[in-house]
C-alpha cells in the first residue's frame, strides 16, 4: 500500500506500539474528511464513515487489521440523475508488512510464473517507516464497495430507440471525386 503524504482520511498507528494482543479501535471521519472522501471517491456526498477495528501484530514484523467499516454515501442515479443514498457495511481485513519483508512474497522478476488463487487471501500490503495508516485501509475498503452504476429503486431505462438504415444515410464525401479524371 503506497501511502500518500496527505490522505483524505488518516488514522496513523505506530507499529512499535502494536502487540500480539489485538487492540480495539473506533475511527470516524470528521466533516472535512467526509468532504475530501466524497471528492476522492467521486460521489455527491459522504454523510458518515466509521469503523471498528482490531489491530494486532502479525507474525514477527507485520500488522493485521480486522473489523467492519460503515459508510453512508450519496450518488447520482445513472437513469434519472436523481440522488441515490447508499449504506455500505463491509468487513475489513488487511495484512501489512514492512517493505522488503520476505512475507510480502513479491513476484519473481526473472520471468518465473506466479500462481495466484483468486479465492485465496490477498498478498500483504507493504508500508515504509514505523507507522501504518489504518484510515487509508478503511477508505480503500469503502471505495471498493461503492456501486459504480447506482440506480434509484424501480428506475429503468426506457425502450431502445433505433434508427432505420434510411436515417443513417449520409452523403459520401468521396462522391464528388467519382467524375474527377486524372489528366
Amino acid at each position: 500500500m503506497k501511502q500518500e503524504s496527505k490522505s483524505a482520511f488518516s488514522y496513523p498507528v505506530k507499529v512499535g506500539h502494536i502487540s500480539a494482543n489485538p487492540v480495539t479501535v473506533h475511527v470516524s471521519a470528521n466533516d472535512a474528511e467526509l468532504r475530501a472522501l466524497a471528492k476522492l471517491w467521486r460521489v455527491d456526498g459522504v454523510s458518515s464513515l466509521a469503523a471498528d477495528l482490531q489491530i494486532a501484530r502479525w507474525k514477527k514484523d507485520g500488522v493485521k487489521i480486522k473489523g467492519e467499516v460503515r459508510a453512508h454515501i450519496v450518488q447520482t442515479c445513472v437513469v434519472t440523475l436523481e440522488p441515490v443514498e447508499s449504506d455500505i457495511r463491509e468487513p475489513v481485513e488487511a495484512i501489512l508488512v514492512p517493505e522488503g519483508s520476505r512475507l510480502a512474497r513479491q513476484a519473481d522478476t526473472d520471468g518465473g510464473e506466479m500462481i495466484v488463487d483468486p479465492d485465496g487471501p490477498d498478498l500483504p500490503d507493504t508500508f515504509t517507516g514505523d507507522t501504518i495508516d489504518a484510515g487509508v485501509v478503511v477508505s480503500e475498503h469503502v471505495a471498493l464497495a461503492i456501486d459504480p452504476y447506482p440506480r434509484k429503486p424501480g428506475a429503468a431505462f426506457g425502450e431502445r430507440i433505433e434508427s432505420s438504415a434510411a436515417d443513417d444515410e449520409r452523403p459520401n464525401p468521396f462522391a464528388v471525386l467519382k467524375d474527377w479524371k486524372k489528366d
